[in-house]
């Protein structure tokens, strides 16, 4: 063992050690630094050797080369190793170590991921990424494994820079080295923008839902034209004239019988309610391409947090119309028929959704090729057979909050005290946190945590209204202070969490191989 090591301090490249050395390896490294290693994130380069242990202190960093390794200088100290002297230095999973592993390691900066077939893996407390990498390897999608809106960075208090260094501190203590994607998600102003492009991300998700005009579909013909007329004519670079031109009176056939075809109302419904969502998207489209400069980037335009479903027409007119406007895109989110709440199946007549999504995925591979994105994806297991097949591989399914849920699942088997606390928290919080959200659980179904024994705790984590209460009341629980300022849950809920890892690392895995099973 003391033989190999020396030859893997000067790796002639970098990668992870192979898979029958691991164990070995581990095992006397953990002698050397004192504490247990994570034996998948053995890695060789040319610049010495790097892995995770853990410690009295948390997880740390280790560098072991043959020089004194001074960009780490937070504790060095010499070893003889099988005769010869090498430097051993140990820091904390901070950006700036997180840098030097970056600069030796390039499957560790994420990606462009184009048309490949995708899934994202939201993490909202940072601990969830080595349990979404074990899920990710038994399947083919490219994984997304930092991906969060600027709500839930907020709601959460965490920062863009925090969930990136979170993800990919977590794809190398399980040896991901395949490519993997960022996704700075919801983003609505140019500040959001800035700060996630300053983190890394690689895809930016435009959310011009705000500019949504949700009336359109129901507005009568007067209110219509007056709201046609205050359209940002301008900011779309066109006029009434010369889209009526282009659409009005004029049908096209997309493929599996899927006509798109306008009048003057449906092409005035379209611009009215799309309209300034679309020159939303166009600038901030802009906005993404001068803060990444040369860098490569993807972007996704979302309107699925919209109160009407989009029809064909429409989606067919939003991807005309930025294309006209030079938008590229490899994404895009509708509003599907149907309700897609959180944390729980699709609710909706399935043959419905069946027709009207074919129709979306049909326009995709006419118009682009791009994805169709699913967002609250979580838990939808009767409609990712569907979105599979007519997708044909063009789509990429976002989750996020379902992570969470298993993190509970998790703490009402190990700190059941602690997860009655909290549900007993989350049903006070309920009707305020549920203010963004389009959902209908039933409080009178949630029982009253105290009257439950600690075995039954963790079935409320299949009970949808339960479940809904806890998905949405994330951020109240990790912010919530109590009176002496510090917090009332995070803590806690995190040591419970660190103790038991690997129960949680297995939890998600076998979580998230549902969703993954489900594609077929």
């Amino acid at each position: 063992m003391e033989e190999l090591l020396l030859s893997l301090v000067k790796a002639p490249s970098a990668g992870y050690v192979r898979e029958d050395y691991r164990a070995g390896l581990a095992e006397r490294l953990g002698l050397v630094v004192g504490g247990a290693v994570y034996a998948r994130s053995i890695a060789a380069s040319p610049d010495g050797v790097f892995f995770l242990w853990r410690g009295e202190e948390g997880k740390r960093l280790a560098w072991l080369r043959a020089q004194v390794p001074t960009e780490m200088s937070e504790s060095i100290r010499a070893i003889e190793w099988g005769g010869q002297r090498l430097y051993l230095a140990t820091g904390a999973l901070s950006h700036d170590n997180l840098g030097i592993l970056q600069q030796r390691f390039a499957f560790l900066r994420p990606r462009t991921v184009g048309l490949r077939g995708s899934f994202g893996f939201g993490d909202r407390m940072g601990l969830a990424t080595p349990g979404h990498v074990r899920a990710a390897r038994r399947s083919g999608l490219v994984p997304f494994f930092a991906q969060q809106s600027i709500r839930e960075m907020v709601r959460t208090e965490r920062t863009p820079q925090g969930v990136m260094d979170d993800a990919v501190w977590g794809a190398f203590q399980e040896g991901w080295d395949g490519d993997f994607g960022s996704d700075a998600d919801h983003l609505k102003t140019p500040e959001d923008v800035a700060a996630c492009a300053a983190a890394g991300y690689t895809m930016f998700t435009i959310d011009p839902g705000d500019h949504v005009d949700n009336q359109a579909d129901v507005a009568d013909v007067p209110a219509l034209r007056e709201r046609l007329e205050r359209a940002p004519w301008g900011e779309l670079r066109t006029s009434w004239s010369a889209l009526a031109q282009r659409y009005s009176g004029r049908s096209w056939r997309i493929e599996g019988g899927v006509v798109v075809e306008f009048d003057d109302e449906r092409l005035a419904r379209a611009v009215v309610k799309y309209g300034r969502a679309i020159a939303h998207t166009a600038a901030l489209y802009a906005h993404v391409r001068d803060q990444m400069a040369s860098r490569a980037f993807e972007l996704e335009m979302s309107v699925d947090e919209t109160e009407a479903p989009t029809t064909p027409e429409e989606h067919f007119f939003i991807a005309q119309e930025l294309q006209r406007l030079g938008v590229e895109w490899v994404s895009l989110a509708p509003r599907f028929v149907g309700s897609f709440q959180k944390g729980i199946d699709y609710i909706g007549d399935l043959k419905e959704f069946e027709r009207s999504f074919a129709a979306h995925a049909a326009i995709a591979r006419r118009v682009g090729p791009y994805k169709i994105s699913i967002h609250s994806g979580s838990d939808k297991f009767s409609i990712y057979g569907i979105a599979a097949r007519h997708t044909e591989g063009l789509l990429h399914v976002k989750t996020a909050g379902t992570s969470y849920l298993e993190a509970l699942r998790v703490t009402a088997h190990k700190a059941p005290d602690l997860f009655r606390e909290i549900l007993g928290f989350a049903k006070e919080r309920f009707e305020h946190d549920r203010a963004t959200y389009a959902m209908s659980p039933d409080l009178r179904n949630v029982p009253d945590p105290d009257a439950l024994a600690d075995g039954q705790l963790p079935g409320l984590l299949e009970q949808p209204d339960a479940r809904q209460v806890l998905h949405v009341t994330f951020g109240s629980v990790m912010t919530q202070r109590d009176a002496d300022g510090g917090y009332r849950f995070r803590n806690r809920l995190l040591a419970v969490l660190d103790a038991h890892e690997d129960a949680y690392y297995r939890a998600l895995e076998a979580h998230f191989a549902r969703h993954l099973e489900a594609y077929g």
